[in-house]
């Protein structure tokens, strides 16, 4: 395996670049951009590289399914690191171009409903179609096949572009999250403001059988951060659930969630525990789940279990 490649959605000039350039070893890797979250998380698979960055998550959108639905199936892989990205679009021309000379546009589809309202405000007969990234919307630009493409302006000098409108977003503060994937090995130390995620299959279709699972966090007092639904492909109906939960493998219990989870479901993938990139306190901590309440617990059993439990 390279133990220096890191693989991305290209090619270069998207936001997946912009934000993978934020971690501190990317100056000293090498940088090869692909042309789908697919092929970046393959080449991990198959060892041509040691890391892959892609988008999961937005917040005007929520998930990005197609790397959502990559890490439930194929070869296990696991996260080490996220990145949030503040995201803003620049309309990106050819030289001398004028908004009224814009009739066709191009992006990412996870784009298009970001800046769908400022479209039907100022381009409301504009015909839209969806590029491979944004960065490859920009290329099309420059190669003539569209009028304007909804990218970062950033990339406008890597095509030969000019940004005609910038700052563009429909929600403010819009943020979209990356991960840093890898294959699987042992977890980073907790740093007290962690994040674990996982995908779980229900055993079978009967009502509560979610409650079931989301009682096994519940009752541990551990907070859930993101809940997405994903078809298995198994038929209408059969659905695994991708989960991001506050805590760190190393504690008590997170540990006796997942144990938890794998009595009760068929199947359960632990994708990682890495530090929180927001770096916020975790949630207030229910009474009784704190690492020293697991340990007064299970003391207690074992003075039951040789008769010198306290009264």
């Amino acid at each position: 395996m390279s133990a220096t490649r890191y693989t991305y959605l290209g090619p270069r000039g998207t936001f997946t670049e912009a934000a993978l350039h934020t971690l501190p070893e990317a100056a000293t890797r090498e940088l090869v951009p692909l042309t789908s979250v697919q092929a970046a998380l393959d080449a991990v698979r198959t060892g041509e590289a040691a890391g892959a960055f892609v988008a999961i998550e937005n917040s005007v959108e929520g998930a990005v399914t197609t790397t959502i639905d990559e890490l439930a199936t194929g070869t296990p892989l696991m996260i080490y690191r996220e990145v949030l990205l503040p995201i803003s679009f620049a309309l990106l021309v050819r030289p001398g171009t004028t908004l009224a000379d814009v009739k066709t546009v191009t992006s990412h589809p996870v784009a298009q409903p970001q800046v769908r309202h400022w479209m039907r405000a100022n381009l409301p007969d504009v015909h839209w179609e969806s590029a491979a990234s944004n960065a490859d919307g920009a290329r099309l630009v420059q190669e003539g096949r569209f009028d304007g493409a909804f990218a970062g302006e950033f990339a406008a000098a890597l095509y030969g572009l000019e940004p005609l409108v910038s700052d563009i977003h429909d929600a403010a503060y819009a943020t979209t999250r990356f991960v840093l994937v890898g294959r699987p090995g042992r977890v980073s130390s907790p740093t007290g403001a962690d994040k674990t995620s996982m995908v779980v299959w229900l055993p079978d279709d009967h009502p509560g059988a979610l409650l079931e699972l989301l009682q096994e966090f519940a009752v541990r007092g551990v907070n859930l951060m993101r809940i997405e639904s994903r078809p298995t492909g198994q038929g209408l109906g059969n659905y695994c659930f991708s989960l991001d939960c506050e805590g760190h493998l190393t504690e008590r219990r997170v540990a006796e969630t997942l144990m938890g989870l794998r009595r009760i479901c068929p199947q359960v993938r632990f994708l990682g525990s890495y530090p929180r990139a927001d770096q916020r306190d975790p949630s207030a901590r229910q009474p009784g789940t704190s690492d020293e309440d697991f340990d007064r617990a299970a003391d207690w059993l074992s003075r039951c279990l040789d008769g010198r439990a306290e009264l």
